[in-house]
Formats: C-alpha cells, structure tokens, sequence
C-alpha cells in the first residue's frame, strides 16, 4: 500500500488548522488516515513554537517504510533537520503567459506610436509669425466694418428725413407766403398768379410789377384829357 504524509484540513471558514497525518494516497484529503504525527496552525505567528508541532521519530519511521511526503509536509521535515529538500527548480514558472505577452506587446506598440508622434511634432517647422500678424488685423477690420454700416445707417435716414422735410415745402406755408407778399390793392387775378409762381419755384417778389404799370397809366390818362381840353379851348 502507498502512503504518504500529508496534510488534512480542519476548523472554520476563514480559520483553518491542518493535522499532519500517515494515510492511504488513495484516501481523500480529509477522509480516514493511518496516524496523526503532528499539527500545523496558520494563523499562529512564524516564530512561535506551538505553530508547527511534528513528531520526529514516527515521521522517520515512516520515512523508512516508504511514505512519501507532500511539498508542505517536506518543508517542515526540512526545517526539523529530519530530511533534506531537494531544491526545485522550475525556468517557466516566471515566464508570463500569452495574454500577458499580448499586453505587454501592446503596450510597447502604443508607447512606439506615442515617441513617433512627438519626434515629427518636433521635427515639424515652426508656423510664421508674420502671417500670424497679417492675419489679426485683417480680421479686425473685417470685424470693424459692420460697426461703421451700423453708425453710419442711422445718421443716413436722419438726413433724408430732414431733406425731405426742408425740400417740399407744405401747401400752407406756400399760402402764408404769398399772402405776406401780396399788397393790398392787387386783384384776385394777381393773387392766384403769384401763388403758382411760388409753387413753380419762381420769383414772388416780381407780382407787384403790374398793378404799378396800371397805377401809372392811370396818373398819364388825366394828364392827357387835361392837354386836350386847354387845346380846344
């Protein structure tokens, strides 16, 4: 029969305690075992000598028998000077695995990508500044000229309101300045000649001329009855 020293579990969750047993290597972990040889407690601190308690002289016996020993138990058997370990070495066990490699390689890649970037952003040429320059006083202007069309609108329907007002005269104030110059002995005939020349524009102050004409050939038709009566006298 095959035996093997072994460890098997006890306790609570989250609080375990193992017994160092001779059992069946056929047997399950916590199952029925040959002898207990000693305990193992790991949640006692590594220097205090109620963690680990081991039988030497049964676990030699067994040892001498045939009973193989598990990596566990072979390090306290160790540790007693009971059997040395045989050091283990294992080359892949620091090895990553695929996944990991894939990672790192993407990672290598973005951190190639990253230092190629930054070199051509350094190797690229500084823009001018003078073009800098040219182009913020274009876009000034280009930003000044709405304001002007804004200030110049309203000072444009100013004028053209009071330029109309000024350049058609009412038909009242036509009327009140032909009557001021109207005198008091023209007719009605003179009265409404003067108005449409100063509707049409004309001179106003020429009306007077013809009741001055009739005036004065009124005064020379007594002066002539006058010469024809000391004549035929």
């Amino acid at each position: 029969m095959a035996t093997s020293i072994r460890l098997s579990r006890g306790g609570s969750k989250k609080r375990p305690y193992y017994k160092i047993v001779v059992a069946d290597s056929r047997s399950p972990r916590d199952g029925r075992f040959i002898e207990r040889i000693g305990s193992y407690n790991p949640l006692l601190a590594k220097d205090n000598p109620e963690r680990i308690k081991l039988d030497g002289e049964r676990a030699a016996h067994w040892l001498s028998v045939g009973a193989q020993p598990s990596d566990r138990v072979a390090r306290f058997l160790d540790a007693a000077g009971i059997k040395e370990r045989a050091a283990r070495n294992n080359p892949n066990k620091a090895v990553p695995g695929e996944k990991a490699k894939e990672r790192a390689e993407e990672k290598a890649q973005k951190l190639a990508d990253a230092e190629e970037a930054a070199a051509a952003a350094a190797a690229a040429p500084a823009p001018e500044p003078e073009a800098v320059e040219e182009a913020a006083p274009a876009e000034e202007a280009a930003a000044e000229a709405p304001v002007a069309e804004e200030a110049a609108a309203p000072e444009a329907a100013e004028s053209d309101a009071t330029g109309s007002v000024k350049s058609e005269p009412t038909a009242e104030a036509v009327a009140d300045a032909v009557a001021d110059e109207t005198p008091a002995d023209a007719t009605a005939d003179d009265a409404a000649a003067m108005a449409e020349q100063a509707a049409e524009g004309g001179p106003a102050e020429e009306a007077p001329a013809a009741p001055a004409a009739e005036e004065a050939a009124a005064e020379e038709a007594p002066a002539e009855e006058a010469g024809e009566e000391k004549a035929e006298g």
